[in-house]
């Protein structure tokens, strides 16, 4: 279980191919304190460390991991945000947040606000559902607020505010037109719309 707040930018130092995809994260994150077999949020993917060192830690990612999240998300030199899992007690900053992926969203705009940046972003129409003005969404694991929704045929776009801090602290401050990224909804959305099916049979 992790909230959506990024504590660490990691890098992806190296891809091994052989078998399931095995990729080495640099990190400023004290590995003697991560233990084999923790699951760390690697830009919105919940992933298993199999290895580790100082500085860095390994993970492997299979391949249907690989055909559901962001296109060339796992190439050597990718900045990654990164999450430890939460324990017991820790304050809950962002929103719960599970590390599964639910789609791909493309960058449609970036358009500055004083200081801040409104994005737009489209995703498929069936994620259209889950995405509310004032809901939470997880874009590449970072916890953000919705502003704005329209459905537009076979897409959804909706925008999100990031804040200074949130693009000094995580990958979105480098976004891009056209890039991909990882959308994981609210698991509370998730566990409404299930409801409202069976109560409509």
């Amino acid at each position: 279980m992790f909230t959506g707040i990024v504590s660490d930018i990691g890098t992806i130092d190296s891809v091994d191919h052989r078998g399931d995809t095995r990729i080495r994260i640099a990190t400023a994150y004290d590995t003697d304190t991560v233990d084999l077999g923790a699951s760390i949020a690697c830009s919105g993917v919940c992933l298993t460390v199999v290895d580790k060192g100082p500085a860095w830690f390994d993970v492997q990612v299979s391949g249907e991991t690989i055909s559901r999240t962001a296109r060339d998300q796992w190439t050597a030199g990718r900045k990654l945000n990164l999450e430890r899992a939460m324990k017991l007690g820790d304050e809950l900053g962002g929103h719960i947040v599970t590390g599964h992926v639910d789609g791909i969203a493309e960058v449609l705009s970036i358009v500055p606000t004083g200081e801040s940046h409104r994005i737009g972003f489209a995703v498929p129409a069936a994620l259209a559902p889950f995405i509310a003005p004032k809901g939470s969404i997880t874009i590449d694991g970072v916890s953000l607020t919705v502003n704005t929704v329209e459905d537009r045929g076979d897409t959804t776009h909706f925008t999100v505010n990031l804040i200074p801090h949130t693009q000094a602290v995580t990958t979105l401050g480098t976004l891009q037109q056209g890039q991909a990224v990882n959308i994981e909804i609210d698991v509370l959305a998730r566990y409404l719309q299930r409801m409202e099916h069976y109560r409509g049979r």
